[in-house]
């Protein structure tokens, strides 16, 4: 089984976060009034997770797309996740929310991208993403080159459980524990 090696290549990832990058997500994060995310597959349902624990936290939160989202409004924050940074929908979507003049975050594995283009602040994740050409498996194994997880689900997971830390950093700085999380959950 690959779980050992799966979970030393998450290690290594989030361990390499730059935690300047961190601590302004988190400082932008508790000044929002409120908090828009959008991301694509995977990362779309990633991003769907931390605005339910956003939520959670008594932050107003949204996500773009869904016909209840209201307008954003100048000092709104955009969340834009996108591993490789060019996802065309959450570029479009960035680039648009900076115009309207909102705090635009992003998370990526890419530095240098179409989204972080038009971010104010990002954080980088630094995993391996889906490349354009994929090598059949058969290919991979002759070459000898060890097996990854598929299209990008490093980034995925590593940003959940990202994600899942800056839950825990946003209780304390926000003095909400787990007893008033549940009172916001969904009830039915």
């Amino acid at each position: 089984m690959q779980y050992e090696r799966i979970i030393d290549e998450i290690r290594t990832i989030l361990l390499k976060i730059d935690f300047g990058q961190v601590e302004d997500f988190i400082e932008h994060l508790v000044k929002s009034h409120r908090v828009y995310v959008i991301g694509e597959g995977r990362s779309g349902l990633v991003a769907r997770g931390f605005a339910m624990r956003l939520i959670h936290l008594r932050k107003k939160c949204y996500v773009v797309g869904e016909s209840i989202t209201p307008a954003l409004r100048r000092k709104d924050m955009l969340l834009a996740i996108s591993g490789s940074g060019e996802t065309r929908s959450v570029v479009e979507t960035a680039e648009t929310a900076k115009r309207l003049g909102a705090d635009v975050m992003g998370i990526t594995a890419k530095t240098q991208s179409n989204l972080t283009r038009f971010c104010d602040h990002y954080v980088v994740i630094p995993s391996k993403i889906m490349k354009k050409s994929l090598q059949s498996f058969e290919i991979r194994e002759l070459e000898g080159v060890p097996l990854e997880p598929p299209l990008g689900s490093l980034f995925e997971v590593s940003t959940m459980i990202f994600f899942e830390v800056i839950v825990m950093e946003l209780m304390q700085r926000l003095k909400i524990s787990e007893k008033q999380m549940y009172k916001v959950h969904q009830n039915l």
